[in-house]
């Protein structure tokens, strides 16, 4: 938004600037305004006065469209060329002749490399502006969706001796102020495009480039969300400095290397979170409810059980670090534990082999601490994926079973057949089969 407003200053004032980066612009524009025209100025100032009052009075009503045509008059009735305000000019009318020229296959491997690359940033660029648009308005944006229509709209650019295309921000902003909320906006305005470019050129001549401008500006405004950004701080601190990076990154580069930099480091972001995901120790309550340790007094480890919970997919990746995470608090835990149970549902989302030969490697390391190792939830598919990719009877001693609560089940009752425990402890024991009941109970419908 303020590289669009900053674009369009020059338009507005009437001068002409050396500078060609945001930065530079911004240190050349106290010197610039001094060399500003004043009849652009004056027409800048009531093409603002336009809009600002049929938004006030009619809100309903294009106030864009309406400060368009009234400069486009203005323009026309005193032809103000004359008087140094510029104009877009005249276009020839018709429509263009599509030629395909010849193509070198060699050329392919020149332009692979910068063809993702502007793929990369065209779709960011994309769904930047979408997703601003789309918060503002309150509905929501389909990544896939978007994604197939900008390929498509450039596989057909590029047959037609067209540029590569992607979101526009000042043009869908203009569209905005317009009142357009749907999709039927754009085939409207390609509808009235084509009939302009066939039989109306000539009117176009007259639209003074100041107010185009003013109409940018003004559109684009609206854009600006402050609150937002400071709320996510709070909210959300890393997202908070990735904003604050792709805002400076923008600033000092240039908006398409500015978004590629900032794509690389939300890149980053993600592969830290990935790799170091956060975790929690489970325990449970004397209800037989388990939950996170320190979350309540009332929550209290099993005891010679422990339970842990990875918060990240599993992947080639971090599988190292789990294991080491794993191995190293059952060595820095209090008391033995004899048993270690990972909920699988929130960590092993797919069979990845090294994923499957790490967690073995895993079964191997607590046998030698006498540990043994239980894996709750999905139960089905990791016994289908352990399967296929050992040998048979290789998962003799890890145990699969179907969530958290079958699985301190288990391990009661093969440790308790002949133990008897405390009013405290049975309590808790009952607790956990009526949960155990409810889970195999929900299991079978």
């Amino acid at each position: 938004t303020i590289t669009i407003i900053v674009d369009q200053l020059g338009k507005i004032f009437g001068f002409q600037t050396k500078a060609r980066e945001l930065i530079e612009r911004l240190i050349s524009l106290p010197h610039d305004l001094l060399s500003s025209h004043w009849p652009t100025m004056l027409l800048s100032l009531l093409t603002l006065l336009v809009l600002i009052g049929v938004k006030r009075l009619r809100p309903k009503w294009p106030a864009p469209l309406i400060a368009m045509c009234l400069a486009m008059l203005l323009v026309w009735s005193f032809d103000l060329p004359l008087y140094g305000i510029r104009t877009i000019g005249g276009f020839s009318d018709g429509l263009p002749i599509v030629q395909w020229p010849s193509f070198q296959p060699g050329l392919l491997r020149d332009l692979v490399i910068p063809a993702l690359n502007l793929a990369l940033i065209s779709f960011v660029s994309l769904m930047l502006t979408a997703r601003s648009f789309a918060a503002k308005n309150g509905y929501e944006v389909n990544a896939d969706a978007e994604f197939r229509a900008l390929g498509i709209a450039n596989i057909v650019s590029g047959l037609s001796q067209g540029f590569a295309i992607s979101g526009t921000s000042s043009r869908t902003a203009v569209n905005d102020a317009n009142g357009g909320k749907s999709q039927l906006v754009s085939i409207v305005a390609a509808v009235v495009i084509g009939v302009v470019v066939l039989f109306f050129t000539s009117p176009l001549k007259y639209i003074p480039v100041s107010a185009l401008g003013v109409v940018l500006v003004y559109a684009s405004w609206s854009l600006l969300d402050f609150r937002t950004i400071v709320q996510l701080r709070r909210r959300n601190p890393a997202a908070f400095r990735l904003a604050l990076f792709t805002f400076a990154s923008v600033m000092l580069v240039g908006v398409m290397p500015g978004i590629g930099l900032a794509v690389l480091l939300g890149l980053l972001q993600f592969l830290r979170t990935v790799f170091r995901p956060t975790e929690q120790l489970l325990g449970v309550n004397e209800e037989g409810m388990i939950h996170s340790l320190g979350n309540g007094a009332q929550v209290k480890a099993v005891d010679g059980v422990l339970m842990y919970r990875f918060n990240s997919p599993l992947t080639y990746f971090n599988v190292s670090y789990f294991k080491r995470r794993v191995l190293n608090l059952v060595d820095g835990m209090p008391f033995q534990p004899r048993w270690v149970v990972i909920d699988a549902v929130a960590s092993f989302t797919y069979p990845d082999i090294s994923v499957i030969s790490t967690v073995d490697e895993l079964k191997r390391d607590l046998k030698q601490r006498n540990v043994k190792l239980v894996l709750a939830g999905r139960r089905t598919d990791l016994k289908r994926w352990f399967s296929a990719n050992r040998a048979k009877g290789e998962e003799k001693g890890l145990l699969f079973v179907s969530d958290l609560y079958l699985a301190l089940k288990l391990i009661q009752s093969s440790e308790c057949v002949n133990c008897e425990p405390s009013p405290a402890g049975e309590k808790r024991i009952l607790a956990l089969e009526d949960k155990t009941a409810m889970g195999q109970m929900s299991e079978k419908q």
